[in-house]
């Protein structure tokens, strides 16, 4: 079954060999032209990943990416025209999981897909690749940090008894502070275990999916080792 793709652009040049080039790569791809029509389609039918425009017309991609994440954890990547500081934080804040810079470069776009899709199927390990084996009596490994808890092979997360909902890259990013508590990540290496980069990417992204998985699981719990990275406290 082929990926599914929603794709919300208003510029109809970009859209339409943004949906082409997708297509040929074996995406379905359903588009829209504004937020609020790409907020219609995403409740009509489940994507497997959305690609989001910061830009557009009635409801922008920001708050078209607020209005989704108050229901879904599926994939989100924002397209930011100018690459623009604000743009890109702003975007990552509402909840995406990654942002790509326009002129796209579809090489890179359909890198970043198959990345976001990995990290929406499968949970790192404890050097940032495969699952976690399950136990040898089959039951489920659970992790507890506190009142936090993490079910590695049923990948679920409870804080104080309550289930947490958290994003793909929030879980993976959460499994691999998990897989070496107590001990500092730098960004470099999160960028490479959790988001896929095999080259230098935006540390930005990892800054601000810290914060977003801190309001999730307790501010306390991640700390911030300034000038090298973060680590989980056990």
């Amino acid at each position: 079954m082929s990926v599914s793709v929603l794709l919300v652009e208003d510029d109809e040049v970009i859209r339409k060999s943004v949906a082409m080039a997708l297509e040929r790569y074996g995406y379905h791809v359903a588009v829209a032209r504004d937020g609020l029509t790409g907020l219609e389609l995403f409740r009509e039918r489940r994507h497997d990943l959305l690609l989001l425009d910061v830009m557009l017309p009635g409801l922008d991609g920001i708050g078209l990416c607020r209005r989704i994440r108050e229901s879904s954890t599926d994939p989100i990547l924002m397209m930011s025209a100018r690459g623009d500081a604000l743009d890109v934080v702003s975007g990552l804040e509402a909840g995406a999981d990654d942002y790509v810079v326009k002129p796209v470069d579809i090489s890179v776009l359909v890198a970043r897909i198959r990345s976001l899709l990995r990290r929406a199927t499968f949970a790192p390990g404890p050097a940032g690749g495969e699952a976690p084996a399950a136990e040898p009596d089959g039951e489920h490994r659970l992790l507890v940090f506190g009142d936090l808890s993490i079910d590695t092979g049923g990948l679920e997360v409870f804080r104080a008894g309550e289930p947490v909902a958290l994003a793909p890259t929030e879980l993976r990013l959460l499994l691999e502070f998990a897989a070496h508590p107590g001990i500092v990540l730098e960004r470099q290496t999160l960028l490479r275990n959790v988001w896929d980069y095999g080259w230098d990417g935006d540390s930005r992204v990892v800054d601000l999916c810290v914060q977003r998985l801190r309001r999730k699981i307790g501010t306390e719990r991640i700390e911030t080792v300034r000038g090298f990275g973060y680590k989980l406290r056990r």
